[in-house]
């Protein structure tokens, strides 16, 4: 892999990640000649009392580019005199700075404004990034060859340890949206990458739920879950070498799939050698079988896919004991339950954190089975 950083016009930062030795391996000096403002933020993170949680509040992102022309993608190539956020005439994966980013800047220290002391805030620190995957506007991460995708697992990992090193970092979240049913404001096949200056409610639970785990077995949550989950059978999509693909006991989503390297690690950057070969054929599979899920003919599946890794500790090293238990995985999901209908976070899922799931997880695996690629 070649890395080339540069910057844009408003001094946001852009990385290009390219194959070394292929056509992307050339020197990488085109310059952004945009006449850009520099980039205002207002981002703040609030405490929820109630929830022990924090809320970003992001009005500056009321303003953001939403569903433009294909002949108007910012995420495409700069071609023909027209300006982009990517200033090369073409491009393998690109990696740049959010110009509407939800997190942004130094950290500082939490605030009350009454007092209570209930009422926190500081500021919304950290980072976000957006991953161009590919500079074909009408192409998809499906579309991609093992090679382009072992490419983009080659920049999520890089930004997993760029973004783990800024000041105030505890979280790094790899994820991509795909489809308007999803909210998705762009067309053009990219990701996004948040760096949190807090762990994250999800994460935070599931760090509570294996240290009881612990206590309880001696075991490691995550290691007996895969375990059982290989034992039963039912719900694995599946298996290879290195990963184990299955939809969860417990499925939220209609069509839920969790992704987990047979060796349990923290984080990308401390993948193997072998899953990481083995990786994008496995990913790659599993996105097209979702694509068939509702059978030919259908639009193309609407999904959400994440990589959920180990926090840092509160002064953002790695020795923290809640990375110890913690295992590297995948979440891939969609929000289409059948075809032409949706499933939506209503009064349940929204107002109580209750989901209802109207398609088992036996069933949803077993249909991932038989969509596989021949």
């Amino acid at each position: 892999m070649k890395k080339t950083s540069t910057r844009l016009a408003d001094g946001r930062e852009l990385v290009y990640y390219d194959v070394r030795g292929g056509h992307g391996a050339a020197e990488r000096d085109a310059v952004d000649r945009r006449p850009l403002d520099a980039v205002a933020t207002a981002s703040e993170i609030r405490h929820d009392p109630l929830l022990g949680e924090w809320v970003a509040v992001t009005a500056h992102r009321q303003a953001r580019t939403y569903h433009p022309p294909a002949d108007e993608c910012p995420l495409c190539p700069s071609r023909d005199g027209r300006m982009t956020e990517i200033p090369a005439e073409d491009y393998e994966v690109a990696v740049f700075e959010n110009r509407f980013p939800s997190l942004a800047g130094p950290p500082g220290p939490a605030a009350a404004e009454d007092g209570t002391g209930l009422f926190l805030r500081a500021p919304g620190a950290g980072r976000c990034e957006v991953v161009c995957f590919t500079s074909d506007h009408e192409a998809s991460f499906a579309d991609l060859t093992e090679e382009r995708a072992a490419l983009v697992l080659d920049a999520w990992t890089d930004r997993t340890a760029e973004l783990s090193a800024l000041p105030g970092v505890r979280q790094v979240f790899c994820f991509e949206n795909r489809g308007r049913e999803i909210g998705v404001t762009l067309g053009h096949p990219h990701g996004q990458i948040y760096a949190y200056p807090f762990v994250t409610p999800r994460t935070g639970r599931m760090l509570r739920s294996a240290a009881t785990h612990r206590e309880r077995t001696g075991g490691n949550l995550f290691d007996d879950v895969v375990a059982a989950e290989r034992a039963d059978g039912r719900r694995v999509v599946l298996e290879t070498g290195h990963w184990t693909a299955f939809v969860p006991h417990a499925a939220r989503w209609p069509y839920e799939v969790h992704l987990y390297p047979r060796r349990r690690v923290p984080d990308m950057t401390e993948l193997q050698a072998d899953a990481r070969a083995e990786f994008p054929g496995v990913y790659l599979e599993l996105l097209r079988r979702f694509d068939r899920i509702f059978g030919p003919g259908e639009p193309p599946t609407p999904y959400i896919s994440g990589w959920h890794q180990a926090p840092l500790g509160p002064d953002g090293g790695k020795d923290w004991a809640g990375r110890a238990d913690f295992a590297l995985h995948l979440e891939l999901f969609t929000v289409r339950r059948t075809s032409g209908k949706l499933k939506y976070l209503a009064g349940s899922e929204s107002g109580m954190g209750v989901f209802i799931n109207d398609v088992p997880p036996e069933s949803a695996a077993q249909r991932l089975r038989e969509v596989a690629s021949r």
